[in-house]
């Protein structure tokens, strides 16, 4: 197990602008509701993420002593109580993790995985593919759990406390509760239909059966006792002891309320699947931008390919000299390209042969981007290229549209004194997950194999994402940590979204490194997405301004999505001091916090 080391690193920081300081953080044993900042700058150690509970909790083990592995793994806990819609120990994710001491970054693929019984039609049925509703509500949405398994190798490898530390501030606040607020409510509301098909789900999330009020005390007590047992007995516990038995019994007979006529499809989940689940430790995707190393994660995940390659698109357009309309204008190809490629190219490396270092190769980059024009606009969905075989400027494979992806995740991101850092995306997919609660565990079960592919878009064109026996569906999470040249920290993000991960990612990149945006300034800017669609989405602030008629004109075409990520961050700053960024207003805006704030 590895302590934490005692040196500080220089600060190479990509702006020097640095906005309003958040107020101290408190301790995460101070009852009650804890205020949320967007900003926090201070010595000791960061973490953002979208729940003030969730940060103080990170904080508190970072003024235990433990390092951002320990800190994060306890921020990842918290979040299963208070943001359980869209994370959990019933779900997956991947952790990014930069060592302090020998400046190298680390991965950790804890995607679900399908049972090893699935094969490539396991949501057809009657010869058609399932529609999304009737799939998302079933066990057959449910894949193995990697989120335990993350937790316990992360820090196994490079924590220096036990789980059942760790996870102390998360059962505390499961016992004890915390506040509800608008968006908890919200979004309990939106799935209040089918968490009544589950009585389970409706015992726990609609307290005697009414939507819970805003300002209210949330308890789970189930869940306490779960994380409890984890601490306890080890992650074993899920993946071969009862709390595992119990996921496999709701997955495959779903608790489902007969009154309410909904048809919950049983799952294909054993407990020979959650005893051979393991994580993957593999290499980052690895990229250079305007001198900086990007670093995130690999496939199963398509997020490091399709942001690193839309990086490597832009490399040699001077974004920094650009004007507003050319810059979301590239910004915006630069993304349709890369979604082109992604889709055709990116699957479980474990069943598929993904080309990760063409992907993510100038040569290819360079290949593609002389398709991008000043005074057009590419027309989608547009055709893959091959980055096994660069070819001559616009040569390229079938056209497919981009399949469903879901729309929900947590991201945390987390430093410490010592110069260590973790980006940490986890999810349960769908917001509510499969809308399944474990009876007596507390926790909702992910519909994570939703995100392979139902069917081919095209028959005619290999879909690298269909279900498999054992496989992982293809993610967009995008965990990113940027290094200097000098292998120091420069800065740490990510965010949820489904699709919109891989764009919102790269245009904070975007905004910070090349339009010179303080961190705090890149999160909250408004934001667009394109994902080799016919029309890009844009936040309202970029809908309603002059900016979408200038792009019009060129030829570009938008409908509008209210709300696009809610991105968290960490920057380092000269003198060991760290910024901790997280949203404004976005899904209520996030929680940012120091160990030691600073004016």
């Amino acid at each position: 197990m590895r302590r934490p080391g005692a040196r500080k690193l220089a600060v190479v920081t990509v702006s020097a602008a640095v906005v309003s300081v958040g107020a101290a953080a408190p301790p995460a044993e101070t009852a009650g509701q804890i205020p949320k900042a967007p900003v926090a700058v201070g010595y000791g150690g960061a973490v953002a993420s979208v729940d003030a509970d969730a940060s103080a909790a990170g904080i508190e083990v970072l003024r235990h002593g433990g390092n951002a592995v320990d800190a994060a793994v306890a921020t990842a806990a918290a979040l299963g109580v208070t943001e359980p819609y869209s994370s959990g120990i019933g779900g997956g994710g991947y952790f990014v993790y930069y060592d302090a001491r020998s400046h190298r970054v680390h991965t950790i693929d804890g995607r679900e995985t399908a049972p090893l019984t699935a094969d490539s039609g396991l949501f057809t049925e009657n010869g058609k593919p399932l529609a999304f509703t009737d799939a998302v509500s079933s066990g057959l949405s449910v894949g193995t759990p990697g989120t335990p398994a993350t937790w316990q190798t992360a820090l196994h490898e490079w924590g220096t406390q036990k789980l059942g530390t760790v996870l102390k501030p998360a059962e505390r606040i499961a016992r004890d509760g915390f506040t509800v607020d608008e968006t908890f409510r919200s979004q309990t509301a939106s799935n209040e239909t089918r968490f009544r098909y589950f009585p389970d789900t409706a015992v726990l999330f609609l307290p005697n059966g009414r939507l819970p009020a805003v300002g209210s005390t949330f308890k789970n007590p189930d869940l306490a006792r779960t994380y409890q047992e984890l601490g306890r007995k080890g992650v074993g516990a899920v993946y071969h002891g009862e709390i595992g038995k119990d996921i496999v019994a709701t997955a495959d007979d779903p608790p489902v309320d007969a009154a309410s006529g909904w048809n919950a499809r049983p799952g294909r989940l054993t407990t020979r699947d959650l005893a051979g689940y393991r994580t993957r430790q593999q290499r980052p995707a690895k990229t250079s931008y305007r001198g900086l190393e990007v670093y995130s994660i690999a496939p199963s995940s398509s997020g490091g390919t399709t942001v690193g390659e839309a990086l490597n698109i832009l490399e040699r357009t001077d974004l920094s000299r650009a004007s507003e309309v050319q810059y979301l204008h590239h910004f915006i190809e630069a993304s349709r390209i890369a979604f082109a490629d992604r889709g055709r190219w990116v699957g479980d490396p474990a069943f598929e042969n993904v080309p990760t270092r063409q992907l993510l190769s100038q040569r290819y980059a360079d290949s593609r981007a002389c398709l991008i024009k000043d005074d057009a606009v590419l027309t989608s969905p547009l055709a893959p290229g091959d980055p096994r075989h660069p070819a001559a400027c616009g040569k390229g494979g079938t056209a497919t549209p981009t399949t469903y992806e879901g729309l929900n995740t947590t991201h945390l991101t987390v430093a410490d004194t010592w110069g260590n850092v973790v980006s940490y995306t986890l999810t349960i997919e769908q917001t509510g997950g499969s809308g399944m609660t474990v009876p007596g565990r507390g926790f909702l079960l992910n519909n994570e194999l939703t995100d392979f592919s139902f069917a081919p878009a095209d028959p005619a064109v290999h879909d690298p994402n269909l279900p498999g026996p054992g496989k992982r569906p293809r993610s967009s999470i995008s965990p990113v940590i940027v290094l200097d040249r000098h292998g120091r920290p420069v800065a740490a993000l990510g965010s949820p979204g489904g699709a919109t991960i891989i764009t919102t990612v790269l245009q904070i990149l975007t905004g910070v490194i090349d339009r010179h945006l303080p961190l705090a300034a890149a999160i909250a800017a408004p934001r667009a997405s394109q994902r080799n669609a016919d029309r890009t989405e844009l936040e309202p602030a970029l809908y309603d301004s002059d900016l979408r008629s200038r792009l019009e004109a060129i030829g570009h075409r938008f409908r509008v999505n209210r709300e696009i990520g809610a991105a968290t961050g960490v920057q380092r700053l000269p003198g060991g001091k760290w910024l901790a960024a997280a949203e404004e207003a976005r899904r209520g805006g996030g929680s940012a916090m120091v160990v030691c704030p600073t004016p």
